[in-house]
């Protein structure tokens, strides 16, 4: 079962990087627009822990995004040398059109699942997940 899931996971990380390049952008960076623009205003150490990278690899993603004009970053207004990073409308507007493309992924990868198998399959991921302190809500 780990082989698998470890199988899938280099799977769609390689179509996901061919995907992603095109928009000339890593999943890192993918992950970490995703992540700001569902709650932003996020720390670089709350950003890391939420895109599993470490601190320094979010800072370097966090530097690269800031530099192309798809994430700002302001202090925080109680603790001065926190930095706080927002997506940017540039930065929506990329997510948006990777969005669409990694939708067009995951659909591909569960056309032939049934509507119940795709429920139950996303069910027992994150009870696996639970089961390993992965951190994920939302069972």
């Amino acid at each position: 079962m780990l082989y698998l899931v470890g199988r899938a996971d280099r799977v769609v990380r390689r179509a996901m990087n061919e995907m992603l390049a095109a928009h000339g952008v890593s999943l890192n960076q993918y992950t970490t627009l995703s992540v700001l623009a569902r709650r932003g205003g996020l720390s670089n150490a709350q950003l890391a822990r939420r895109s599993l990278v470490s601190p320094q690899s979010m800072n370097e993603v966090l530097l690269a995004l800031e530099q192309r004009g798809f994430v700002r970053r302001r202090a925080h207004p109680d603790h001065g040398r926190i930095l706080q990073a927002q997506v940017t409308p540039k930065g929506r507007k990329l997510l948006g059109a990777c969005e669409a493309e990694v939708a067009g992924l995951e659909e591909r990868m569960m056309k032939s699942l049934s509507p119940h198998e795709r429920r139950s399959l996303r069910t027992a991921l994150l009870e696996c997940v639970h089961s390993l302190d992965g951190g994920l809500i939302g069972r």
